[in-house]
């Protein structure tokens, strides 16, 4: 017997519908962790689905570090102005906006990064595997799996993010598509860091996130 102060907890917890929650905790013999699982597997398996569909609202936000030093500006798309609208939604584009910011990611994704920064980033690491004494046929594989995390690190949607390093920022977007119930997708962000190109400090800002959010 699923009892209604546990359908209440879990969508407190969840955000899912009362009817969703209640099958859940039935399928769950009433265990809320599991429940939660259950919603947050079935949420995935309906956002991969979601993901043909055409996202045309949203909004472009900004965030600008303490002191003005660095500034974003970042788009991100859903399907209709009402989820554009609420406070989750604007949520998570301000933590999209402050990742950029402390990350500085060259590109959203892998398919968007230009052949020759890639050629570049290989000339260097081959020169650097061979500097170290290696084989021709180790140096290939070295440089193969350097490249592999060269690109997740300045590919926005494979980068951890920020505030949950478990999590890629595609992971997030997956999961707020679960959430929310509609398509969501990053479509484009620009950075700007006062003093860009002049050779001075640099802080730690991805630390120094960290330390305000207290992760």
């Amino acid at each position: 017997m699923v009892s209604a102060s546990d359908v209440k907890a879990l969508r407190e917890r969840s955000g899912a519908g009362m009817m969703d929650c209640k099958n859940a905790l039935s399928e769950a013999n009433g265990d809320i962790e599991k429940a939660s699982e259950i919603l947050r597997e079935k949420g995935l398996a309906a956002a991969v689905k979601k993901s043909g569909r055409i996202a045309a609202e949203g909004v472009v936000d900004s965030y600008i570090h303490m002191g003005g030093k660095i500034g974003v500006l970042v788009e991100v798309n859903c399907e209709t102005d009402f989820v554009a609208k609420t406070d989750e939604f604007k949520s998570f584009v301000r933590d999209v906006a402050m990742h950029i910011a402390a990350t500085n990611p060259m590109y959203l994704s892998e398919e968007e990064i230009d052949p020759a920064v890639l050629e570049k980033e290989k000339e260097i690491l081959t020169a650097q595997a061979m500097n170290e004494g290696k084989p021709a046929n180790v140096v290939e594989k070295m440089v193969e799996g350097r490249i592999k995390k060269f690109k997740k690190e300045i590919c926005l949607l494979d980068q951890p993010f920020v505030k949950d390093p478990d999590k890629t920022v595609q992971d997030l977007v997956t999961d707020k598509i679960a959430t929310i119930g509609e398509k969501i997708s990053i479509r484009r962000f620009v950075r700007y860091e006062m003093g860009e190109g002049i050779e001075k400090r640099q802080d730690d800002f991805a630390k120094e996130v960290a330390e305000q959010t207290g992760k």
